[in-house]
């Protein structure tokens, strides 16, 4: 039979090695008589075309691979340092309130011992509150508004005694204590903000 009579139709299937289920048909067919014209029409994919396409899909990620993880202080780890407070306070025969708010400010536990004047539950979680947004120790504004009173303007409490939680540089919260003298309702913080795994160490 002469070549330009020939309608030849051919049907060859890749593998690629790499992903055996991937199959490639490759096509090629002669052009009608009249023409006397073969086209080849080939398509190749290897097993390393592949591979570097699919890596290129993993180094994209899912579209919120560039969001931070966020650490949160739990109610275990609340509840923790609370009793490690408390027990600070009963050591030294100290009668205050207590309160342990998130990294915002909102309050997370609160403990009022006997005998603690009603006004110490506001002030202990406005201590806490300062401490919690603007990340540091209300002393440091307390000390502050000695040379700057147009601090108060901020509208928080600012008296010494509340002490920001840390994990790994993180804020996630802040105790805040009331009812003793600035510097023991400090030092009944830091003694719960210790008892917290996996917090830094209280400054």
């Amino acid at each position: 039979m002469h070549r330009e009579h020939l309608a030849l139709l051919t049907l060859t299937i890749v593998s690629v090695p790499a992903h055996p289920q991937l199959q490639v048909p490759m096509l090629s067919y002669a052009s009608p008589p009249i023409l006397a014209l073969e086209i080849h029409m080939k398509f190749t994919v290897s097993g390393l075309t592949l591979a570097a396409a699919l890596a290129i899909g993993a180094l994209a990620g899912p579209a919120n691979a560039d969001l931070a993880d966020r650490k949160m202080l739990t109610n275990v780890e609340a509840k923790n340092a609370m009793k490690a407070a408390i027990d600070e306070a009963t050591k030294n025969n100290w009668k205050v309130v207590i309160a342990i708010t998130d990294d915002a400010g909102r309050l997370v536990l609160l403990e009022r011992m006997d005998g603690v004047q009603a006004g110490s539950i506001n002030i202990a979680q406005g201590k806490a509150r300062t401490s919690a947004l603007f990340n540091r120790n209300s002393a440091l504004f307390e000390e502050a508004l000695k040379t700057r009173p147009a601090l108060v303007t901020l509208g928080e409490n600012m008296l010494q005694g509340g002490v920001p939680i840390f994990a790994n540089g993180q804020i996630i919260g802040a105790i805040g204590v009331s009812g003793v003298t600035s510097a023991q309702d400090e030092q009944i913080a830091k003694a719960g903000v210790a008892a917290i795994k996996g917090a830094d160490a209280p400054k």
